[in-house]
């Protein structure tokens, strides 16, 4: 089993965080995994991504290949990103910021995820976790339909877990993002 998640967005989304705690996860699972990140010199508003790679036996490379997984928060990063993946890739898209009306290779799961982040949970900062979420409960339905994800990738307990340890500095952090991760794992619905 071997998974290649790629979380991309513009600095500031908390594209690198969002990485890191689904490769948290992974290793709260017993899992192997890698955390690669990559962002502009301008940081903040630049450009920024992590690869995840998450697998049952040691991984010889932190790169993504095959991507089956991807989180865009926002137009440039779905553009870029969409052409290396999968065809049966799970793609979680902001649609609070990407259009929906472009056609797409591979069908995105399109979440409001800063909507979310700001009238749900009151907490714009939180919209990377509603995405994870998201894709937590994307993989699963995927999982379930036999697609060629690893169903074994994610599950919601080990992203609370996860969510625990990122967090253990700042506690009063913890509740408001475990309540953005059920909100966009409560958002993806069976297609």
């Amino acid at each position: 089993m071997k998974n290649e998640i790629i979380v991309a967005g513009f600095g500031g989304q908390g594209v690198l965080l969002a990485g890191t705690l689904v490769a948290q996860a992974a290793l709260e699972q017993k899992l192997h995994t890698t955390w690669f990140p990559s962002y502009g010199a301008e940081m903040r508003g630049g450009t920024a991504n992590s690869t995840v790679v998450v697998s049952s036996e040691e991984i010889g490379s932190p790169l993504a290949f095959n991507p089956n997984a991807l989180i865009a928060l926002n137009e440039p990063s779905l553009d870029k990103f969409m052409p290396r993946m999968t065809d049966d890739a799970v793609i979680i898209a902001n649609s609070s910021i990407i259009s929906e009306n472009k056609k797409y290779r591979v069908r995105p799961y399109f979440v409001p995820v800063t909507d979310i982040a700001d009238k749900e949970i009151q907490n714009v900062k939180t919209a990377n976790m509603v995405a994870v979420g998201a894709l937590v409960k994307a993989l699963e339905l995927c999982a379930s339909r036999e697609c060629r994800i690893e169903s074994e990738i994610l599950n919601i307990n080990s992203v609370f877990k996860a969510v625990e340890k990122a967090f253990a500095a700042k506690p009063k952090l913890i509740d408001v993002n475990k309540k953005a991760v059920q909100a966009g794992y409560n958002f993806i619905k069976d297609k």
